[in-house]
């Protein structure tokens, strides 16, 4: 029965192109039950023109729905991975992993420039290396595994091939300037800039960690840690940013009391002129 199954699957395809397609089964981990869709997203246009078949067997209507998808799927993504961040910044980070660039990095991890199918052309222009053609492909595999499956399964792929950048974009802050935001924000409503502070350096001089301070109206209101300067301090206006409502209400609190504090005295003096 098996047999019969590979048999029917492979209706069709040329024995070199359907062992091509499974291969590429076997590294995206999905089958497909209908193997034309996933060498629609394969197919550039022109391949398609150039072997004269029909005008929507590329894969462009299918690029048209994977980028649609991956967008709902890395925002997905962000949106358990940041639990606490905004929407401008997963905006920004959502951006800084869904273009050209990102996409086709992924596609040469896949080495999807050989299972393309593509015109003499673009064969001789070095189509299977372009940035272009490789992000379009992969988009193209996720709405075909989509039409092939449902988001679930789809979903599923997406996580495999962009958690390790969602990782790294973790840990190193992609995109993600805290002291920006934190400067902004401060000078908005207070009209000052928060200070950082260094109070710590431990370890030997080719792995330090520092430890910064930060203070806003003379108030030290948050710090951080990390293995440079600059990541102590994003770590700081970070962990700042967390209780910065806070820690704005309690300073304008102390402002206004300071204020009448002084109001009084002069009052009193003034009186007592």
């Amino acid at each position: 029965m098996y047999l019969l199954r590979r048999l029917l699957r492979s209706k069709g395809f040329p024995q070199e192109e359907y062992a091509l397609l499974k291969e590429l089964e076997v590294k995206i981990q999905y089958h497909f039950k209908d193997l034309d869709l996933l060498k629609k997203a394969l197919s550039h246009k022109s391949y398609v023109n150039e072997n004269k078949l029909d005008e929507f067997d590329h894969n462009e209507r299918l690029e048209f729905l994977g980028d649609a998808v991956l967008e709902l799927g890395i925002s997905c993504l962000l949106m358990k991975t940041f639990m606490r961040s905004h929407e401008g910044e997963m905006s920004k980070l959502r951006a800084s992993i869904v273009n050209e660039l990102a996409l086709s990095e992924i596609a040469r991890k896949l080495e999807l420039g050989k299972f393309m199918f593509l015109g003499k052309g673009e064969e001789l222009c070095d189509g299977r290396e372009k940035n272009s053609l490789l992000a379009d492909a992969l988009e193209a595999i996720l709405g075909a595994v989509y039409q092939d499956s449902n988001f679930k399964t789809v979903y599923k792929l997406i996580q495999l091939l962009f958690l390790p950048t969602i990782d790294r974009a973790t840990r190193e802050d992609i995109n993600r300037d805290y002291k920006t935001k934190l400067q902004e924000e401060v000078q908005n409503q207070l009209k000052i800039s928060p200070q950082y502070r260094l109070v710590n350096e431990t370890g030997p001089d080719h792995d330090k960690t520092f430890e910064v301070q930060l203070s806003i109206s003379n108030h030290i209101v948050g710090q951080g840690s990390g293995k440079s300067k600059k990541q102590a301090e994003q770590n700081a206006a970070k962990d700042t940013l967390d209780k910065l409502e806070d820690i704005i209400q309690n300073i304008n609190i102390n402002n206004n009391s300071n204020n009448n504090g002084n109001h009084n005295q002069n009052n009193h003096q003034n009186n007592g002129h």
